[in-house]
C-alpha cells in the first residue's frame, strides 16, 4: 500500500501564493474600498439589533429591553406593511418588464438606421435622462403631467378629460413605471444595440438571399440572438425589485396615492425616520434586505443557468 506521505500534494497552494505574489499591487488597490464597505456597509449593521428591541435611544443599544420578533408580528399584521409590499412588487415588475421591451424595441429600430450620424443623436438623446437626477427629473415630471401641464393640454386638445397623473391612486403607479422607463431604458439599449453590432453579417446576407425582409431579418435573427443579453438583463433586474425604486416614488407620490404608490422603501423613511419608530423602521428594513438576498441569489442562479453568466 502506498504511503499517503508519498502522494504528491496538491500545487493549488502553490500556484494561489505565486499568483499573489504577482498580483500584490493589485490587492493593495482594493485595500481602500475594503475599508470604506467595513466601515459603511458592514459596521452599521450592528444597528439590525434594533429589529428585536424595543429600541430607545436614551437607553442605547445594550439597555433597550429585548422583544424578540415582536416587531415582525407588529408589521406583519399592519394592512399598510401588505399593502406596501404589493406596490413594490407591482411597480418593480412593471418596471422591468416595460424597461426591457422599451431597450429592445427601440435597438431594433436603431439598428435599422442607416445614418451614423442619426444614430448616434437618437441614442444620445434617449440616454441623456440616464444620467439626471431623480430631483430634477421630478420637477420635469411634475411640469409635464400636472393638471394643466403639458401631457394633459394635449390630452384635452383632442376633446379628452384631464387625467391626474399624481394624484389619483388608480394612475399613479402606472405613472411612476413609465417615468422609470423613459429615464433608464436608454442605457438598456447601449447593451443590446452592442449586442446587436457583434452579430455575424453573414446571417442577414443568408437571410437577403433566402427572401428575408427586415422584420423577418429581425424576428428570425436579431432576437435570437440577443435572447441570451435580454434573458440576463431581466433576471438581474429582477433581483433587485424590492431595492430599487425610492427616489422616483418619494419625490413624485403624496398622501393622496399612499394606497397604491407606497413602497417598502418609502414606507421604511416614514415609519422609520419620520415617525421615530425606528426598531419598527429596522424590521422592515431587515424583512426587504432578507427576501432581496433570496431574489438576488435566485436571479443569479437564472441567468447561470439560462445566460452562463457567472458571478465567481
Amino acid at each position: 500500500m502506498e504511503n499517503a506521505l508519498d502522494v504528491p500534494q496538491p500545487k493549488n497552494r502553490n500556484s494561489l501564493l505565486r499568483r499573489m505574489r504577482q498580483e500584490w499591487p493589485l490587492h493593495l488597490l482594493m485595500v481602500p474600498a475594503i475599508i470604506i464597505t467595513i466601515i459603511f456597509s458592514y459596521g452599521p449593521m450592528y444597528g439590525i439589533l434594533m429589529a428585536f428591541q424595543d429600541f430607545r435611544p436614551g437607553l442605547g443599544f445594550t439597555g433597550s429591553p429585548w422583544i424578540g420578533l415582536d416587531n415582525f408580528r407588529f408589521i406583519f399584521a399592519q394592512a399598510q406593511f401588505r399593502r406596501a409590499v404589493f406596490n413594490t412588487f407591482f411597480i418593480s415588475i412593471g418596471r422591468v418588464f416595460f424597461g426591457v421591451l422599451a431597450a429592445v424595441i427601440f435597438s431594433l429600430l436603431l439598428n435599422e438606421v442607416r445614418s451614423t450620424f442619426n444614430k448616434r443623436v437618437f441614442q444620445t438623446i434617449v440616454y441623456v435622462p440616464h444620467f439626471v437626477s431623480w430631483i430634477i427629473m421630478a420637477g420635469i415630471m411634475r411640469n409635464i403631467l400636472a393638471w394643466d401641464g403639458m401631457l394633459n393640454s394635449i390630452i384635452v386638445l383632442f376633446g379628452r378629460e384631464p387625467i391626474a397623473f399624481l394624484s389619483n391612486p388608480a394612475v399613479f403607479p402606472w405613472t411612476m413605471i413609465f417615468s422609470d422607463v423613459w429615464k433608464s431604458f436608454g442605457f438598456g439599449t447601449v447593451v443590446y444595440l452592442a449586442a446587436i453590432t457583434s452579430i455575424d453579417p453573414g446571417l442577414y446576407e443568408s437571410a437577403v438571399v433566402d427572401g428575408g425582409g427586415r422584420i423577418r431579418q429581425a424576428v428570425s435573427i436579431t432576437l435570437p440572438m440577443i435572447m441570451p443579453i435580454i434573458i440576463l438583463i431581466t433576471t438581474l433586474n429582477l433581483g433587485t425589485v424590492l431595492t430599487t425604486g425610492f427616489d422616483p416614488v418619494y419625490n413624485l407620490y403624496s398622501p393622496a396615492v399612499f394606497s397604491t404608490g407606497d413602497i417598502i422603501s418609502t414606507y421604511v423613511f416614514r415609519l422609520g425616520l419620520q415617525n421615530g419608530r425606528f426598531a419598527i423602521g429596522t424590521a422592515v428594513g431587515l424583512f426587504q434586505s432578507v427576501v432581496s438576498l433570496v431574489m438576488m441569489s435566485t436571479s443569479l442562479w437564472i441567468a447561470y443557468r439560462f445566460a452562463n453568466y457567472k458571478v465567481f
